[in-house]
Order: structure tokens, then C-alpha cells, then sequence
């Protein structure tokens, strides 16, 4: 069997395979033909290989934790020390920044490392500003906001009722 029948377009060309049949013939090459062309749009709209822009952010990968008192941010920072990173929280607005120096390489070769300035911002309306904390150890920033009071006591638990009490 003629394994480059099974696919309908060739390597590096845009063009379809030689099937046999016309593309009028077949409605899956169509749907094939206008999907590859949906997603060459929508990627070159992000000036990036396949990956590039889609799946990595301008920061570090955050977690954000939140409980009724405080939140907790945990940005990885590999490679980099605390008087590289920069923190501010302002008006409800957390921000994360500072650069990762690129090394000097001899040779030729392959680096996947992300080197250069970085900034992320998360709002946080209720944190307290004042009592805000941060920690760095072993490539992780965590940062603490306590809640304000106000927003403590906003926090309204609403109990479940038993369901075989109800009726319907």
C-alpha cells in the first residue's frame, strides 16, 4: 500500500497529495484544507513558530492560593536571586518584575532557556498592602497578602441543607 495516498497533503507543500480523486470529490479534504488554513491564520497572528507564542506567558509560572484571610503567590524563578526581582503592590495591583542575564556561550548549540525582563500583574482588590510579605528560597518567590478586614468580613458561609429534608 502506498503509504502517501493516506495523507492528504505532502511534506512542505500545500498543495494535496495525488489521491486520485478531485478535492470537490471529497468533503474530508475540504474540511482538511480550510482547518490548515484556519490555524496557519491564527498563528501567524502571533508572529511565532507553532508553541511560541501560545503556550509560554511574558513571566514566571505563577500559583495564586486564596482562603477567606489571605493570598499566597508562588512565582519559579530559576536562576535568579531576590535583588533580581522587583515586587509592588499598589492600589490592588501586585507586581512582578525583574531580568535573567543571558550567559555567554562558546560554540554552537541548542539553548531552550529563557533569558531577559519579565513583568507580571495580578489584581488583588481586597489585599492588605501594608502587611504584605515575600520570601525567596531555592528559585521560588512567595508572596503573602493578608486580606483586608474588610473584606474578612464580607466573607458570608452558606450552609447546605440536607437534601432528603427538602421537598420538591
Amino acid at each position: 500500500m502506498n503509504m502517501r495516498s493516506l495523507t492528504p497533503w505532502s511534506r512542505g507543500d500545500r498543495t494535496p497529495a495525488n489521491t486520485g480523486g478531485g478535492e470537490a470529490d471529497n468533503p474530508v479534504l475540504t474540511l482538511h484544507r480550510e482547518m490548515n488554513r484556519m490555524f496557519d491564520d491564527v498563528l501567524r497572528g502571533f508572529n511565532a513558530p507553532f508553541g511560541g507564542g501560545l503556550i509560554r506567558t511574558s513571566g514566571p509560572s505563577l500559583d495564586v492560593d486564596e482562603t477567606d484571610k489571605e493570598y499566597r503567590v508562588t512565582a519559579e524563578l530559576p536562576g535568579l536571586g531576590k535583588d533580581d526581582v522587583e515586587i509592588i503592590c499598589q492600589e490592588g495591583l501586585l507586581t512582578i518584575r525583574g531580568e535573567k542575564q543571558g550567559e555567554k556561550r562558546e560554540g554552537r548549540g541548542v539553548s531552550e532557556r529563557w533569558f531577559g525582563q519579565f513583568e507580571r500583574q495580578l489584581s488583588l482588590p481586597d489585599a492588605d498592602e501594608n502587611r504584605a510579605q515575600a520570601s525567596f528560597r531555592d528559585g521560588l518567590l512567595t508572596i503573602t497578602l493578608p486580606k483586608t478586614e474588610r473584606a474578612q468580613q464580607k466573607v458570608r458561609r452558606i450552609p447546605i441543607n440536607d437534601s432528603s429534608a427538602t421537598t420538591h
